[in-house]
């Protein structure tokens, strides 16, 4: 079974993030493959490892977005792309869509697994993006998933519980949160990774446009104002306190 994962590499979430004139400060930044994509990546050797076959990854990104692609390789990818940017953009959903699919156009794949979203961006589009263009079907959060030869049974988070899909192949499934335990990568598997090839294709070379969106700047937040503590000789003291303060000062009641 061919499978396709769609990577994203992204700030870690105990990154503390510096703006310094107006950008991003990438320097103390330490990047990761999303979540989300790190539990489709283990879902995507599974079944591998179940059925035979072969896992090909895939990333956008800039030159950095390599080390995520040799994670990938480390847990037990087989093979792995990088559509190159000749320097970072901010892409958007469908540019990134388009890049994904005119690297990989040369394949076939049954199943293109990834994240429901990025934990960055949080949008989620652009696979639904992908799966629309190539006029696949798209099953979205899926927490359990089977395989058979002829096609893929997902079980999917709904509203009140769970929804149950059928597919053929080719289809787009993007996993939730407790689909599976990611493996760490092995140190057998990180010396190998050193050695294996990353098939390299520039953005701009395959002729895409991803000059689309224009970062004017970045700020951050203001900070939040201390919090305050109602003084009151007793409970019933603090409450009528607390009661004038909402309605004299915030004017909420």
């Amino acid at each position: 079974m061919n499978i396709l994962v769609l990577i994203k590499q992204v700030p870690d979430t105990e990154t503390h993030m510096k703006i310094s004139g107006g950008k991003i400060d990438e320097s103390s930044i330490k990047w990761i493959i999303s979540p989300y994509d790190e539990i489709a990546l283990e879902e995507a050797i599974r079944i591998r490892e179940k059925n035979g076959g072969k896992v090909t990854v895939i990333s956008v990104g800039p030159e950095r977005v390599t080390a995520s692609l040799k994670t990938a390789y480390a847990m037990g990818a087989d093979d792995a792309i990088h559509v190159k940017t000749d320097s970072y953009h901010m892409l958007d959903s469908a540019t990134t869509a388009d890049a994904l699919i005119k690297a990989t156009a040369d394949q076939n794949y049954e199943i293109i697994l990834c994240g429901r979203q990025g934990i960055d961006s949080d949008n989620g589009q652009v696979p639904l993006i992908f799966a629309t263009k190539k006029n696949i079907p798209a099953i979205i959060w899926a927490k359990k998933l089977e395989t058979s030869e002829t096609g893929v049974k997902v079980t999917c988070e709904g509203e009140g519980g769970d929804a149950i899909y059928q597919s053929s192949y080719p289809v787009v499934i993007t996993v939730q949160m407790g689909m599976n335990e990611p493996r760490y990568p092995s140190l057998k598997g990180i010396m190998a990774s050193k050695k294996k090839p990353i098939v390299t294709k520039n953005l701009s070379e395959m002729g895409i446009d991803y000059d689309k969106i224009e970062i004017v700047s970045f700020e951050m937040p203001p900070e939040r104002p201390k919090g305050r503590v109602i003084e009151g000789a007793s409970p019933e003291d603090k409450a009528l306190e607390l009661v004038k303060a909402l309605h004299e000062e915030i004017k909420v009641i």
